[in-house]
């Protein structure tokens, strides 16, 4: 569903899914809640202080483990909710098509 003006699809939580964003060295972690997401970023309510967001990059951990998470910069701040743009391997933004890579090489291989 697109809203609120995006360029990509964003999937709306109806429950409190709980987040963490982590420095990029670990030396920080703040907990969340993930209000929506999409392909290329996504919208969270921070706890605590925000001023660790500041960093160049850090990391959304979408999973208690660690194990699922996602290379991100800093798009806005507005009181506790935070935006979030995912950045690819190699330091560009993630595109806001709808398409993944891997659509799009399905698609180019036929």
């Amino acid at each position: 569903m697109k809203f609120d003006g995006r360029k990509a699809l964003r999937v709306k939580m109806d429950h409190r899914q709980p987040v963490n964003l982590m420095g990029s060295d670990g030396t920080w972690r703040r907990s969340c809640v993930l209000l929506d997401i999409s392909q290329s970023g996504a919208k969270v309510e921070v706890e605590g202080t925000l001023d660790v967001l500041q960093a160049k990059e850090f990391f959304l951990l979408l999973s208690s483990t660690g194990l699922a998470y996602r290379r991100c910069e800093l798009a806005w701040i507005d009181g506790t909710t935070a935006g979030v743009h995912f950045v690819t391997a190699d330091g560009k933004k993630r595109p806001a098509s709808g398409q993944t890579a891997a659509t799009r090489n399905a698609i180019q291989s036929r």
